[in-house]
């Protein structure tokens, strides 16, 4: 079994998966735009993903723009955990995911670890821990 994190954005997709691609050193694949797809959606709308895949570096992520008229809420319903190899680690992903986000628990240490919770810029949650 594989389970994997599908984002929703609001038409800022490709500048959130190309944020994620830099900071856990991936690449964005499979970029699809609606320009060829036969979904009804305005002109001004059409280069923006309908679907895209930040791989490579123990991440996969999928994500896309929804459709105009698709309602989005932003971000409550998922968040991403990050299982960091080193506490420094965690704390470097903490300290990025954050910087132009919502800090809801900093990144110190707990009775289990180092665990910290924020939402960053794009309205993703994310949980940072670190067992060591």
């Amino acid at each position: 079994m594989k389970i994997q994190a599908y984002l929703s954005f609001r038409g800022n997709c490709q500048e959130a998966l190309n944020f994620y691609a830099n900071l856990f050193d991936a690449k964005v694949i499979n970029r699809q735009t609606y320009e060829d797809r036969k979904i009804d959606v305005p002109s001004s709308y059409r280069s923006n993903l309908q679907h895209a895949e930040v791989k490579g570096n123990n991440i996969h992520i999928m994500a896309y723009d929804v459709s105009p008229d698709t309602p989005l809420n932003n971000g409550n319903q998922i968040h991403m955990s990050i299982e960091a190899s080193s506490v420094e680690e965690g704390k470097d992903f903490f300290t990025k995911l954050s910087s132009q986000g919502t800090v809801h628990h900093e990144y110190r240490e707990r009775e289990w670890g180092f665990f910290g919770r924020c939402t960053d810029q794009y309205g993703i949650g994310w949980m940072v821990n670190c067992n060591n």
